[in-house]
């Protein structure tokens, strides 16, 4: 039975941009049809489009039915009704769609009370059933707690549950993996396929992750600048493309292993993926950067930490021992990827690093100096900051909303350089011009650039006083595969013109092994593994190693067996 059917679909603004034309696709009752592309592309347009969610003043055109009943021009009675008893929505960003004043209980038994007239004990054991369906350890519990209590993974449970609390026919999912951890990942993929499967539930999946569209959904809708580009069967499409922009765009997707029965391929140092997109658009990247690998690093380390410990005390808890005992090594010029769980002590790890949070025991060098101790003058603060910056997941929130691209790089000059404003304004331009930004971007204030975009100024203004080293934060984790190529392909680039030596925080374990040579893995505060990157992800020696591997979506993906290796309730009890 068709749920959803999506006919000649097109959206038009006031200003004339049409942002989608002519997008045709149905999903039937107990089938997954992903929708995928880079940002831009009206992957979540559509998806809103079901729901009559769409920009004032909008002009829309096409045909758009649920469940037998058309969405477009509908009155906002009948929409309430669709939302109601149709349709759901998980979003992305699970925090921003739940009140933190409120508890999970409010949350969960609003809807049940307010729109399905159950009484509050109805509505809370109902909302208790949803909760353990979700697998969330303990429901009765969970309701008292607010929303800063809990983990991303278990606060997108959370968001599910709810969203399943009026038994929608249709389920649609806009990216709502894309933050969290491989193993957390699987929790929410295996919740939703069980789901799907319980209540003969269709879904429409939104992602930019080709491998876990491939390994999840049963049909693939390619999308770009507002068009379909391809569908068909999800492993047909990804195995073999048709479409010239679903190639090249598997073709940018990274992979964890070589030769492995996985979508796509690792892509080189210098190739990038053109698209439609504008804001992807770069000039051709064999004549800006070159291709090949990053040369090898020199001997010596550049950062070591022998000991490094961090423990938080909160006050009437149990103390949370967030490092313990982490030493690593980095030779100039070289790169070395942390991997983990949510809450496995990596950010600790780089914030000791870099000096923004303090540590217990053990000590930093970095080109040879001792920087363990907090700086206590002026004078010592910008000598830390000129040998270590660090580039954040987020850049909308690292970069202030009020100054341009060119500004917030400037700022970084003057504070670190005696630069006349003639001289440090043809160094923005350079440093713009090095992460493949143009003249424009320098007058440009951050909510007009795209997140690709963002995230080269914020790496632009990390290079601005050279530093010895920079520290990547999870800085490509919200990337479509194009941009997060060409983020990539910038820090490679620097890392050969001047031997930049990189840690390389992430959970994206196929983009690690393509910018690291060495890589580390933490669990619970402590380094289980390490080793070369290539040895560690083809064998692995640690359990948990093994686990994170196993973890990665791929087309042949089991999610059974992963989830038998290590149980989910396990795994939200360590992460709550």
């Amino acid at each position: 039975m068709t749920l959803l059917d999506i006919s000649g679909l097109t959206l038009d603004l006031p200003n004339g941009n049409r942002l989608l034309d002519g997008i045709s696709l149905d999903v039937s009752a107990g089938e997954t049809v992903g929708l995928v592309g880079e940002s831009g592309s009206g992957k979540s347009v559509t998806a809103r489009s079901v729901l009559g969610l769409l920009p004032d003043r909008a002009t829309t055109g096409g045909s758009v039915r649920l469940d037998g009943r058309e969405v477009l021009g509908a009155p906002m009675g009948e929409l309430l009704d669709l939302r109601r008893h149709r349709a759901s929505m998980i979003f992305q960003d699970p925090r921003a769609g739940i009140n933190p004043m409120r508890t999970i209980g409010d949350h969960m038994t609003e809807t049940l009370r307010l729109c399905e007239g159950k009484s509050t004990a109805e509505a809370r054991a109902r909302a208790i059933e949803l909760l353990h369906a979700v697998r969330l350890p303990r429901p009765e519990d969970h309701l008292r707690q607010y929303p800063h209590e809990f983990s991303g993974g278990m606060l997108q449970r959370v968001m599910i549950a709810g969203a399943l609390t009026s038994s929608p026919r249709l389920l649609i999912c806009d990216e709502p993996t894309t933050a969290l951890d491989v193993t957390t990942q699987a929790e929410i993929i295996t919740v939703l396929a069980e789901q799907r499967a319980s209540r003969d539930m269709g879904m429409l999946f939104i992602t930019h992750d080709l491998n876990l569209a491939a390994s999840l959904c049963d049909r693939v809708v390619v999308m770009s600048g507002g068009r379909v580009e391809e569908h068909g069967d999800a492993r047909r499409v990804f195995r073999e493309p048709r479409a010239e922009y679903t190639k090249r765009l598997v073709a940018a997707t990274p992979t964890i292993a070589v030769g492995e029965a996985s979508v796509g391929r690792a892509v080189s140092a210098g190739e990038r993926i053109e698209t439609s997109a504008p804001d992807t658009r770069l000039p051709s990247a064999q004549s800006r950067y070159g291709a090949g690998a990053p040369t090898r690093p020199a001997a010596g380390p550049m950062l070591a930490t022998l000991g490094l410990s961090k423990t938080y005390h909160r006050r009437g808890k149990e103390p949370v021992r967030a490092v313990a005992d982490a030493s690593i090594e980095i030779a100039r010029g070289g790169a070395l990827g942390v991997v983990g769980e949510s809450g496995s002590g990596k950010s600790t790890l780089a914030r000791m690093i870099v000096g923004l949070e303090q540590a217990d025991a053990g000590d930093i060098r970095i080109a040879g100096r001792e920087r363990t101790a907090a700086p206590r003058t002026r004078d010592e603060r910008l000598a830390h900051a000129r040998s270590v910056q660090m580039v954040f997941q987020d850049p909308y929130l690292s970069l202030d909303p009020r100054i341009t691209a060119g500004r917030a790089i400037e700022d970084a000059l003057r504070l670190h350089t005696r630069l006349a404003s003639a001289e440090a304004r043809t160094r923005v331009l350079e440093l713009l011009d090095l992460v493949g930004l143009a003249e424009q971007h320098a007058n440009a204030r951050p909510r007009t650039l795209s997140g690709g975009q963002r995230q080269r100024v914020a790496i632009a203004r990390a290079l601005a006083i050279a530093p010895d080293v920079l520290v990547m934060d999870e800085a490509t984790s919200a990337l479509d595969v194009s941009v997060q190529a060409q983020v990539l392909d910038v820090v490679a680039e620097i890392r050969r013109e001047r031997g930049l030596t990189v840690l390389f925080i992430s959970h994206d374990l196929a983009v690690v092994r393509r910018v690291c040579e060495e890589t580390v893995v933490m669990k619970d505060g402590e380094i289980v593994e390490r080793g070369r990157t290539v040895r560690l992800l083809d064998a692995p020696e640690h359990p948990y190693t093994r686990l994170l591997i196993d973890s990665v979506p791929r087309p042949d993906w089991d999610l059974d067996a992963v989830m038998a290796e290590a149980s989910i309730d396990a795994l939200s009890a360590t992460q709550g």
